[in-house]
């Protein structure tokens, strides 16, 4: 166990829990916890949305992916997750901010009605459940690692979230935003170091590079010479845009970003924060190649068993201590700045679009506190989802999030953005078929090998919204006619 290491951890999670108490003294309102009360520098606004995707699968499930297969391998994130975030600033965040929702969910409300905001709500909120195991899961690594296997998963996953818990409680969206701040100064200044130190212990950056383009880690598209190219083209497509579309209508992602003091700087710190986060998503790949030079004994099993562990070993094993300390504060950095965003997200949906209905007439003090009550209670039931999931990758479990709300609520929200005939039925249609086919692929094995469910999904949707808003507007028009 390397006690001096995890003593630097634990106080550094404590500091966080400190910013996280100063916030809530700030908090007066719900608007205050769920979105910062819209006061938000530029500068904080892309720090917050660079970290909204920089966890624990940017830091091991990536790295994993990639030296497995490539560029083509990792489409899904940080391609797709960057792009999602460039494109909420360049076509969502001016619109939405201008119509001063708390949650996203209340933007379905005001367009489509309340059967249509709480389907879409309960969607999005059962979307956080493997997005947030993914980090519990991380935290339950880190903290089994740090202790030399003294402490088991399942109690690292335990203290891991019940430290990021207590700052969420207490300082909400505010807590999470300065928090976001500090620990992405942390991630890039220690990531830096390591890939800096990476370079050198492999002989230089140029034979790193040489060896990823010996194994052919460059190649993005579909291989040309395949036997189904063009089914190739639509797994590709389909794994690109789950969460670059999938991710858009999420209320972690609208809080960021409705956070900022003014609609400009809304747009401009989400496209900003997601071309930073394609590019500083490559230094944990470039460290992992780097590995396989440094330790190719020790690199080669752990690829074979758990290559999420082959970061981690490359830091205790090869580095000095103040490299190892800024890691690991690193790595907690981007598990707490993603996991803390993601427990706020769907307990604030759920006061705010589903509890409201169910008790009409809530005062703002009661719903403070129902969200609070509310984070405290689902961080237990997806701590315990994560425990039952405990030997599931980290990117797996992150990718499987999305689909649900990319079938189901992305084609109401931009249709209702940006296309004036859709109505209510339309949404609904689209909510019901886009679901309901991706779950005929999701549990049908052969339909599910033979044909994205996720992509099958979306065209239902899509058909589900045009079929909905004009069918009856047609057969009106044809009964007027006659």
């Amino acid at each position: 166990m390397n006690t001096t290491l995890l003593i630097f951890v634990v106080l550094y999670l404590l500091g966080t829990m400190a910013i996280g108490a100063w916030a809530g003294t700030r908090i007066k309102n719900t608007a205050d916890f769920a979105v910062a009360g819209r006061s938000l520098p530029l500068i904080m606004v892309i720090t917050t949305t660079f970290a909204t995707w920089f966890g624990a699968e940017t830091v091991m499930g990536i790295p994993a992916k990639f030296v497995a297969g490539g560029l083509h391998a990792v489409v899904e994130d940080p391609f797709g997750a960057s792009m999602c975030l460039v494109l909420v600033g360049l076509f969502f965040a001016m619109r939405l901010y201008r119509m001063n929702l708390l949650t996203i969910g209340d933007f379905y409300r005001q367009r489509y009605g309340k059967g249509v905001e709480i389907f879409c709500s309960i969607a999005i909120i059962l979307s956080y459940l493997g997005w947030v195991a993914a980090q519990i899961t991380a935290l339950g690594l880190v903290f089994s690692v740090l202790s030399g296997g003294a402490m088991a998963p399942w109690q690292g996953m335990v203290l891991g979230t019940v430290l990021v818990l207590i700052y969420v409680i207490m300082g909400g969206m505010l807590a999470v935003a300065w928090t976001d701040f500090i620990q992405m100064i942390v991630l890039i200044v220690g990531l830096s170091f390591i890939a800096w130190l990476s370079a050198d212990l492999a002989g230089g950056g140029g034979k790193v590079l040489d060896l990823a383009q010996s194994k052919e880690w460059f190649k993005f598209f579909p291989p040309s010479d395949s036997k189904t190219p063009g089914m190739d083209w639509v797994w590709f497509v389909a794994a690109g845009i789950t969460m670059m579309l999938g991710s858009i209508p999420q209320q972690d992602v609208f809080q960021r970003v409705m956070s900022a003091r003014s609609a400009d700087t809304a747009r401009a710190g989400a496209v900003i924060g997601g071309l930073a986060y394609l590019a500083f998503a490559f230094v944990p790949m470039f460290i992992v190649a780097s590995a396989t030079l440094i330790m190719p004994d020790q690199v080669t099993p752990l690829l074979e068993s758990d290559p999420q562990k082959v970061l981690p070993t490359l830091i205790l094993t090869k580095m000095p201590l103040v490299a190892q300390i800024l890691f690991f504060g690193a790595l907690v950095s981007a598990i707490k700045s993603t996991s803390s965003a993601t427990l706020l997200a769907p307990s604030t949906s759920f006061v705010e679009n589903i509890l409201k209905h169910i008790v009409p007439g809530l005062s703002d003090r009661q719903l403070l506190l129902a969200m609070r009550i509310t984070i405290f209670v689902f961080t237990g039931l997806v701590l315990t989802y994560a425990i039952f999931m405990e030997g599931t990758p980290i990117y797996e479990l992150v990718s499987s999030a999305y689909q649900v709300t990319l079938v189901g609520a992305f084609v109401p929200l931009t249709f209702g953005l940006y296309w004036k005939r859709a109505t209510t039925q339309g949404a609904i249609l689209s909510i019901v078929l886009g679901l309901g086919v991706w779950a005929v692929f999701l549990f049908d094995t052969a339909w599910g090998e033979a044909f994205p469910g996720q992509l099958a999904g979306l065209l239902a949707a899509l058909a589900g919204m045009l079929l909905g808003s004009l069918g009856p507007q047609i057969v009106a028009d044809n009964r007027h006619t006659a």
